[in-house]
């Protein structure tokens, strides 16, 4: 398993997501309270792009048809049909350096 940087901790503020490419993939990086979470970035239901939606507490919800996934685990949280969860990554911070394990 191998890290990739991503990004520093002051590029993404509180509150507020980031896409990111890593690995050949499209990643949403949230940071809730500090604490930084990675899945990936296009829903399960029709493609969209998580990171233009918004993010509520650990709630990322799809700017599209308002599916809602948790941002720590990946977890379909919300939706009228059931649809697939998220692939979700580890995120590992050091310094003020971002790194996902893939």
């Amino acid at each position: 398993m191998g890290r990739i940087i991503v990004g520093k901790t002051t590029d993404i503020l509180p509150g507020k997501m980031q896409k990111v490419a890593a690995d050949g993939k499209e990643i949403l990086i949230a940071n809730v309270d500090g604490k930084f979470y990675a899945v990936n970035d296009t829903c399960t239901h029709a493609g969209a792009s998580l990171s233009e939606g918004s993010l509520d507490g650990c709630t990322i919800t799809c700017g599209w048809h308002g599916a809602k996934f948790d941002c720590q685990t990946g977890k379909l949280s919300a939706f009228p049909a059931k649809i697939k969860d998220l692939q979700s990554y580890k995120v590992v911070v050091e310094s003020d350096n971002i790194f996902l394990e893939v």
